[in-house]
């Protein structure tokens, strides 16, 4: 029931009639990477959480726009759960590493060619 995602279809309306409208609210990107580093053991988790969802936005705003590319909550949320496996793997490295690292090896691996050097230049 994700009307405008691909390969879902709208309900026909004898079954709309059956449910209620519901209000949603985008959620605080920010808030919730904070919790998810905190979780993860990250001591600097507001400061990392403002930058990763700064980088994200630059990046929707400025890469090319194209259908694989994801910068909503669950690429979020799986950089973050990669920066904690990689934070638990290697402790010396400082934060700021781990989260850049994590960032570039979920994301490079599905850009386009042009737009590796923009998403270099945002982080």
């Amino acid at each position: 029931m994700n009307p405008g995602y691909a390969g879902r279809t709208e309900l026909p309306d004898n079954l709309k009639v059956l449910f209620r409208p519901v209000a949603m609210m985008i959620p605080d990107y920010d808030l919730i990477a904070e919790i998810m580093l905190f979780a993860e053991g990250f001591t600097k988790a507001k400061e990392l959480s403002k930058k990763m969802v700064k980088l994200y936005k630059l990046s929707s705003e400025q890469l090319s726009q194209q259908d694989h590319y994801d910068f909503g909550m669950r690429a979020v949320k799986s950089v973050l759960v990669m920066a904690g496996s990689l934070k638990r793997a290697e402790p010396s490295l400082e934060e700021e590493q781990v989260l850049i690292r994590a960032m570039k090896d979920s994301n490079i691996p599905k850009f386009l060619k042009d737009d590796i050097p923009l998403f270099e230049a945002i982080v």
